[in-house]
């Protein structure tokens, strides 16, 4: 268990301070397999998870969706055959904030689990 693992997410308003580009770095190196993307100018996390079909695929987007909801922090899904795209942001503000590097950080553990 990392140590964001450990972490719970906390309630993001509009004014929280985004993910400093001195943070980014450190966060980063705790969820290697993720890719910082940027879309529509917004900085995002982005992994992308390979299975042998589309119901191993269908079952992790289920458990991710299961603790997204739990963390009451929601990602992006895009469900493909043998695939499933997870995308973490925080909407709110327009940006990367810690609590996206916690789910990422989770998503990870329930592909071990």
């Amino acid at each position: 268990m990392t140590e964001l693992t450990a972490m719970k997410c906390e309630a993001c308003r509009a004014d929280a301070p985004k993910v400093s580009e001195a943070e980014l770095p450190e966060l980063m190196r705790q969820i290697p397999d993720w890719t910082p993307v940027v879309r529509d100018g917004i900085l995002q996390l982005e992994r992308e998870y390979k299975f042998k079909n589309f119901k191993q695929a269908w079952a992790f987007h289920n458990k991710v969706a299961e603790m997204a909801e739990a963390e009451g922090h929601h990602p992006a899904l895009l469900l493909e055959w043998g695939k499933l795209t997870v995308t973490w942001w925080s909407h709110s503000i327009k940006g990367l904030h810690k609590n996206d590097f916690i789910c990422a950080a989770k998503t990870d553990a329930l592909l071990a689990a």
